[in-house]
């Protein structure tokens, strides 16, 4: 399904704490000799000009969303906004993990926080290519 560009945050309902997010991840961003998430899951890319982390609702649209996905992590709403950060839903299967800083602006912050979220992960799907 095609999301109309005309949605906005607005008209999507907060989510629960309850709720649990997923994380495509890229080949680098997993530890498998430890299965594991990296910290560089969770920093925000400046040269983008990326407002917030990407997240969906379900294992199979965090696959569908990231080409050459080598795995999916799944994190917890409410341990999100524990962190001071907050999820917000942009469309019916994405939102976005808002409020982290760039690392080119506040290192140690950016670090922290990508660190305490990897921490979050539970790796719940990964791929058999190594």
């Amino acid at each position: 399904m095609i999301e109309s560009s005309s949605e906005s945050r607005s008209e999507f309902e907060n989510l629960p704490d309850h709720t649990l997010v997923y994380r495509g991840l890229r080949k680098g961003w997993i530890d498998r000799d430890r299965s594991i998430v990296k910290l560089d899951a969770y920093y925000l890319r400046q040269r983008i000009k990326e407002e917030g982390i990407s997240v969906n609702f379900s294992i199979e649209q965090s696959l569908s969303a990231l080409k050459n996905c080598a795995g999916v992590a799944s994190l917890n709403v409410g341990e999100i906004r524990e962190l001071g950060l907050n999820v917000v839903r942009d469309s019916s299967s994405h939102g976005s993990i808002m409020g982290l800083p760039y690392r080119e602006d506040n290192r140690p912050k950016a670090d922290e926080l990508a660190l305490l979220l990897a921490r979050q992960s539970q790796i719940v799907w990964e791929s058999s290519s190594k």
